[in-house]
Formats: C-alpha cells, structure tokens, sequence
C-alpha cells in the first residue's frame, strides 16, 4: 500500500472534512457553482490538465474538470501523470501499490501498468520516485469522489522534453479506454500580471494541441510550469488517440483565493475533447 503523503496538508486527513471542501470546490463561485451530475454519458473527454497544489487554493480549477468527467462513462483506467518534485527514484517511474487516502483504497491497474514498464523502455517500475510525491496524490480523491471505486496507473516524470512526451505517448496511446490526466500548475511565484500574461502565451500553444510550440515557448520564455512535460505528453496522446480540440474549462490563480497578487501560482483546467 502507498499511503498518503500530504493528506491534512493539502487536503483534509478526515473523511467528512475531506468530502466537505471536495463539495466547496465544486460549489464555490470560483468552481462550476454546483456539485456534478453523475451519469453514464458518452466520453469525448480523452485527456485533461488538472493542477495539483492544495484544494483551497487549487481545487476550483480542478473542480471543473471532474464536473465535467461526472457525467461521462468512467473509463477501464485513469493514468495520472504526475511530476516527480522532489526527484527520487528513477525519471520516469509506474508505481504497482494499491494507493490509500482518507476515501479509501484506490486500486492500481496492475496489468496495464505492467505492459507500460515491460514495454515501454523509458518507464521503470519504481516506488521511491513516488513517496512523498503530491501532484498524483490530490487527484485521488476527486477522482473517488466523481467515479466511487475506479483503477487507476501512478506514471510519475521528470524528463520534460518533446522527444521523451512523444515516446511515452506511444505507449499511452496504445491502451484500451483510458482516461489521461496531467498534473500539473502554470507560473509559480510572480505578479498577477505577469502570470496572465506568461500562460496566455502557454495556454495558446495548449489549446492549438501543439505539443511542440508548447515545451519551446516553456524553454523560449524560461517559464515555471511545473508540470510541462506531463501536459506535453498528454497532448501528444491525446491527439494519437483521435482528440480534436482542447477547451480551458478555468484559469486562476492563488491571488483569486487570498487577495494577493504580488505573488501568485498559477492553475488551469483543460480538457482534450474527440
């Protein structure tokens, strides 16, 4: 079992609390504004980019993109590409643990995480390059709270380059009903200002699905999206696996939660539709 990390940090470590501001994020005005419709709907929505830093800050933008997955057919498998932050363990590393939080037990998709790290030789199996980590971690919950019980694969990443997105895109694209997530947050520590104006630039390159202009406007611009690589290949599965179009669902920052636009992080959800 992989238990957590950062619940009672970035998340409420309690069952009913946890539920309670999973509920505030979908009810605030910052989020949809009311909580999801659950249904068996058809699923265009083949991957999404959904932040990862703690729910009072983050959790508004996120809260879009799992409305909106709600009321879709749950997939056979989520992967979650998460950044590895603190850099241990192999760079590109599956976990096979079954995940705990305080909704319970997440099961991982043993097979399907199997055939990734048999056969795709960049992924390794590697629980060290998951302890500690985050950015997969604050998507669980969402994810039970939308789907109930779920399987899911843990694919953390540290190489953030064009060439390493299309390879495990490859890989990615070859499984059968999957949902893609990226976690990731846009500019991290600057003004309001200039956090708008740096996505902006990002978030056009986003939304064309253009992997490539995306990762050099990253290197072009020097910006401090954390999680680069994660959306980069997602968008590069996403278009192998026949999405058409990306939407912003909502774009935000800290400075929208605490008033301070000095210094703000940057959050985006964005889904990539059939």
């Amino acid at each position: 079992m992989r238990y957590p990390a950062v619940a009672g940090m970035f998340y409420p470590a309690s069952k009913e609390e946890l539920i309670s501001q999973i509920e505030a994020c979908f009810t605030h005005p910052l989020g949809p504004g009311g909580l999801p419709e659950k249904g068996d709907g058809e699923r265009d929505v083949l991957a999404a980019v959904v932040p990862h830093a703690g729910y009072v800050y983050s959790g508004y933008e996120a809260a879009h993109v799992y409305a909106l997955l709600a009321g879709q057919r749950k997939p056979r498998t989520v992967v979650i590409l998460g950044f590895n932050h603190r850099r241990m363990g192999s760079f590109i590393a599956v976990s096979t643990e079954d995940w705990v939080t305080p909704l319970g037990t997440v099961e991982v998709d043993r097979e399907v995480a199997e055939a990734l790290w048999r056969n795709c030789d960049l992924i390794d199996h590697d629980e060290e390059a998951h302890v500690g980590e985050h950015s997969i971690e604050v998507q669980l919950p969402f994810l039970q709270y939308i789907y109930g019980d779920f399987r899911f694969v843990p694919l953390n990443i540290s190489l953030q380059d064009l060439d390493t997105a299309r390879e495990i895109a490859g890989c990615l694209s070859k499984l059968d009903d999957v949902l893609i997530l990226a976690s990731s947050d846009f500019t991290h520590y600057e003004s309001q200002e200039s956090a708008k104006a740096k996505d902006g630039m990002a978030l056009e390159r986003i939304l064309d699905m253009d992997a490539k202009g995306f990762v050099e406007t990253v290197y072009r611009h020097d910006l401090s999206i954390c999680g680069f690589g994660p959306i980069a290949t997602a968008i590069e599965t996403a278009r192998e696996m026949g999405a058409t179009r990306a939407e912003l669902l909502k774009y935000g920052t800290s400075g929208d939660v605490t008033g301070d636009l000095r210094q703000v992080v940057a959050y985006a959800g964005i889904v990539f539709r059939k």
